[in-house]
């Protein structure tokens, strides 16, 4: 009989080439632990190339989950169980690996070439580089190789499916049924049998493995979470931006116009819109992102909501288009799904440095609404509210989001569409009196008049507007009225939408600061200093354009103010020069999110200043 432990949280990183199905193995024990009712959150971190070289540091593919019977808002800093299916991968993960945690190796990939590449002079496994650790060497290609012995698979064949051993070993070791995994291998080689056989073959093979040499001492129960009732899936941001943008064209009782050109991580939202025609979706994978952006301001002139997505280069070519939007003043969502710059920079890593770019990144005073989502899930109700702000304002809004909130996945509560906030359009109607910039006296939002619509003739450019005419005006004092008006229709937005409530009490020793995906770790970090009794509050921004009025408030109660970022201090600045407030910043570039620990040291070290009478 098996010792089984029960623990309350647990971090496992997946790891190997890109060709070990390493995101694959990931997404399948985050479907099984998503059915076991544990709270999660992951990290798919993968080489920007398709392919890149088999057994280099820089080829690494990982995917790392936290899952949990408590809430779960990060991926996790540390480690648990590292399963490195190279010598490539071991290397690059143990940097975050925890003392006296698990490696699972696929003894078979440690070749002299292997070692060689991966900057290792010996073999770890050989040497004592490992002391501390709790090292499982698996022959893993043989023992699958061994297991398809029966299946007319070449060996090359055969090892693309040891993946499913390394996973069958994890379910043993964390007490997962296979069940969800088979169905899944079933359903996907449903036309290749003999991929479904050799792919559950090796997957009861690795967990029988670990069954029947007793390799691990103890294996491990995470109980359930207690979560709100309800009906969940496993989301993506990106699913969950396509699902928000889908929801609110439903609610508006309009199509959407979809209009984009492929770029990382911004490809998936195109592909997912490109799935629900039924629901009166128009998609169009365009030449350039110039094109993209272009075709969706024409659907969103010609009564659809026009929505276009890009990445950070994609927004600078969109740039000039936005602003004929802001001009012309239609409704248009645009999302930026950021990751590391500039120029093409790191195409799959994550990054929050398009936040300057987003909201002055135009010429002339264009200012536009922002928002930005926290987490995956919260993808949906940023699209969802976008759609709204841009359809009740009459203005072109942008979401953020970024890679980590993209590919990263957590669960999602699927919520009552009865219960979404309702989006009403007022369209001007034939024989009443029109002019194209006649605005409504709450929001300033002028009237959305669709073409062909008898008696509604009007024209749309980019040059300047005369007030209420729409004619085409070079007059100094109209342009300084428009100008403004523009701006204040955005600052309304303000009074619109929620702002946020403070995490913590509402004065104290520091406050912080956050916006976007930052929004797990500082909430991690925060909850771990309150309970050790620390003044530490926390408010985090969802729309970063108008600012929260509430802002101000709560910066001049606390005695420090601490931003973190992932960029070098875009917010700060913004804070800095908004109210003149000594914030500091927490910064990091590497490509990855913020971790809890780092955070945590920085914001004690403000809290020392207090101790030490600064």
């Amino acid at each position: 009989m098996k010792n089984i432990q029960e623990v309350s949280r647990v971090t496992i990183r997946f790891a190997g080439d890109s060709g070990d199905g390493i995101q694959l193995t990931g997404n399948q024990f985050t479907r099984t632990t998503a059915i076991a009712l544990n709270d999660l959150s992951t990290l798919p971190d993968y080489p920007a190339e398709i392919r890149a070289p088999a057994g280099t540091l820089y080829g690494v593919s990982g995917f790392q989950i936290q899952f949990s019977s408590q809430n779960v808002h990060t991926p996790g800093d540390e480690v648990d169980v590292l399963v490195a299916m190279n010598p490539a991968a071991l290397q690059a993960g143990l940097k975050s690996l925890k003392k006296n945690g698990i490696i699972i190796i696929n003894a078979d990939a440690f070749t002299e070439r292997n070692l060689r590449m991966a900057n290792f002079s010996e073999n770890p496994l050989e040497n004592g580089f490992l002391a501390g650790y709790q090292v499982y060497p698996v022959d893993i290609t043989r023992l699958t190789r061994d297991a398809l012995e029966k299946i007319e698979l070449s060996h090359k064949e055969k090892d693309r499916c040891k993946n499913f051993f390394a996973l069958g070993m994890v379910y043993w070791l964390y007490n997962r049924s296979m069940d969800a995994t088979i169905e899944w291998i079933e359903r996907k080689f449903s036309r290749q049998p003999v991929w479904a056989e050799a792919n559950v073959l090796t997957l009861k093979a690795g967990r029988n493995y670990a069954e029947a040499t007793e390799l691990f001492a103890t294996s491990y129960r995470v109980p359930e979470a207690e979560i709100e009732p309800g009906i969940y899936r496993q989301i993506t941001g990106n699913e969950a931006l396509a699902f928000g943008l889908i929801a609110a064209a439903v609610k508006a009782k309009r199509n959407i116009f979809y209009g984009s050109y492929p770029i990382t991580p911004a490809s998936d939202v195109l592909q997912y819109m490109a799935s629900y025609k039924h629901f009166g979706i128009k998609t169009l994978q365009a030449e350039d992102e110039i094109a993209a952006i272009g075709a969706a301001i024409g659907a969103s002139f010609a009564g659809d909501i026009g929505v276009t997505a890009t990445s950070g280069p994609g927004l600078a070519l969109k740039s000039e288009f936005l602003g004929l939007a802001v001009m012309t003043e239609l409704p248009l969502v645009v999302m930026d799904i950021q990751r590391s710059g500039p120029s093409t920079g790191m195409p799959t890593k994550t990054e929050q440095a398009d936040l300057l770019q987003g909201l002055f990144g135009r010429s002339g005073e264009a200012p536009i609404p922002v928002i930005a989502a926290s987490s995956p899930a919260d993808c949906f109700y940023a699209a969802y509210e976008a759609v709204r702000v841009a359809l009740r304002f009459m203005v072109p809004v942008l979401v953020f989001s970024d890679a980590y909130l993209a590919n990263g996945a957590e669960p999602w509560k699927i919520p009552d569409t009865e219960g979404l906030p309702e989006i009403e359009i007022e369209f001007a109607k034939a024989g009443e009196d029109y002019a194209p910039y006649l605005r409504d006296p709450e929001t300033l939002a002028r009237r959305w008049a669709l073409p062909g619509t008898p008696g509604l003739e009007h024209r749309l450019g980019g040059l300047e507007k005369q007030d209420l005419t729409g004619n085409v005006s070079y007059d100094p004092d109209n342009h300084e009225k428009m100008v403004r008006l523009r701006a204040e229709k955005v600052q309304r937005v303000g009074e619109f939408v929620e702002e946020p409530e403070i995490y913590g009490d509402p004065r104290g020793d520091v406050l912080v600061v956050s916006w976007g995906s930052t929004y797990g770790t500082v909430l991690t970090a925060v909850e771990q200093l309150r309970k050790e009794g620390k003044s530490v509050s926390f408010y985090h921004l969802r729309w970063m354009n108008p600012l929260p009025k509430k802002l101000e408030t709560y910066i001049r109660r606390f005695r420090r103010v601490i931003v973190p970022e992932v960029n070098l201090g875009q917010l700060r600045r913004i804070i800095r020069g908004n109210y003149l407030v000594d914030a500091v910043g927490f910064n990091r570039m590497k490509g990855q999110p913020i971790s809890v620990s780092e955070l945590k040291h920085a914001i004690e070290a403000l809290l020392e200043e207090k101790n030490n009478g600064r």
